[in-house]
């Protein structure tokens, strides 16, 4: 999807998703940029902790995992000797759970992203050094140096790849949630839309995307109702009292409501996921580095390690992402192309 776009539908959709869910407590702004604001305390050697102080955005899992050589070995000398990797997260002002926001004890950056990211380096036996930042001087980093790997839900695109390197970790989807005693599913097909109703947020790719498949079903005679609310708590009204059928926004903010709601009356589920990207292509999230860094191939290679021995399969269920799930890491895979990025 457009990379303005992609940024502030993850925005919209995830923040409906945490005041829905009434998390405010656990969900502050991180106070800086460095380190000793977003470690964790420290986990046995070979383990890493998932989902530590998420206030429930995870289930907090352990996960074995140690340096494998043969890949640390494929590292920059630069990168490896410095005994740590350097983790690029665009998550100021206020995060974006489940993906990446301050934890519970008001310090601690945790969230998907983040976590990847220090699976990622224990495979390379290197210290994850967390740097968050606000989006745009999160790449202001990675174009300094004084970042390694952004791991912050960067979409793969063919513009993007005039300055960065990529390695594909997790599909871009957007999703569908409706009530979790609906019987409807949306099964990749926009005719299951007729007779529907349907909020979406305006200004973003799924509206764009939503829009289309009404033109297409007017064309056919059919009918799909969009509608527009103010805030997150209305969508969600509307989507408890029947007075919309489904809503349309980014797949991991509706995975956390749909987790925050479980036990609850209001509990929703997820009705078909659809790529990001469009038709086309399958939009694609990678871990982002500088050009010719070097750090691609080793990237993909430690994900693929992690995808083939389980760790992967762990880091996504523990977040309710299963259903973003890749079968392999790409270096530099099709990203959106240049007309639409």
């Amino acid at each position: 999807m457009p990379a303005h776009f992609t940024r502030r539908s993850l925005i919209r959709g995830i923040s409906a998703a945490t005041v829905a869910a009434s998390l405010a407590t656990g969900l502050a702004a991180c106070g800086g940029d460095s380190d000793a604001a977003t470690s964790t305390s420290a986990a046995k050697t070979g383990e890493v902790v998932i989902g530590q102080v998420s206030n429930g955005a995870a289930t907090q899992t352990t996960i074995k995992v140690s340096e494998v050589k043969s890949i640390s070995a494929e590292l920059p000398d630069s990168v490896r000797k410095s005994g740590k990797l350097v983790i690029g997260e665009g998550a100021l002002p206020a995060g974006f759970p489940p993906l990446a926001f301050v934890g519970s004890d008001q310090k601690t950056l945790t969230g998907s992203e983040p976590d990847l990211g220090r699976l990622v380096a224990a495979v390379f036996g290197l210290k994850p050094e967390i740097q968050n930042a606000t989006w745009e001087n999160m790449f202001v980093g990675i174009d300094s140096g004084k970042v390694d790997v952004a791991f912050s839900n960067v979409t793969d695109t063919e513009e993007r790849k005039k300055k960065y390197e990529f390695a594909s970790y997790r599909q871009d989807n957007l999703a569908f949630t409706v009530p979790k005693k609906s019987t409807w599913n949306f099964d990749g097909n926009y005719e299951n839309l007729a007779g529907k109703t349907v909020s979406v947020s305006a200004g973003t790719n799924q509206e764009k995307i939503l829009l289309e498949w009404k033109a297409k079903l007017a064309k056919e005679g059919k009918k799909v109702t969009v509608k527009y609310f103010q805030d997150s708590n209305s969508v969600y009204l509307a989507l408890s009292s029947g007075k919309i059928d489904a809503y349309l926004g980014p797949n991991p903010g509706i995975a956390y409501h749909n987790k925050q709601t479980a036990n609850t009356p209001n509990a929703t589920r997820t009705a078909g996921t659809y790529s990001g990207a469009g038709a086309s292509l399958q939009g694609l999230i990678a871990a982002t580095a500088k050009k010719d860094s070097g750090l691609a191939k080793p990237l993909a290679d430690a994900i693929n390690y992690l995808i083939k021995n389980g760790q992967y399969a762990e880091w996504l269920k523990a977040y309710n992402l299963s259903n973003e799930a890749v079968a392999k890491s790409e270096v530099n895979p099709p990203g959106l192309p240049l007309d639409n990025s």
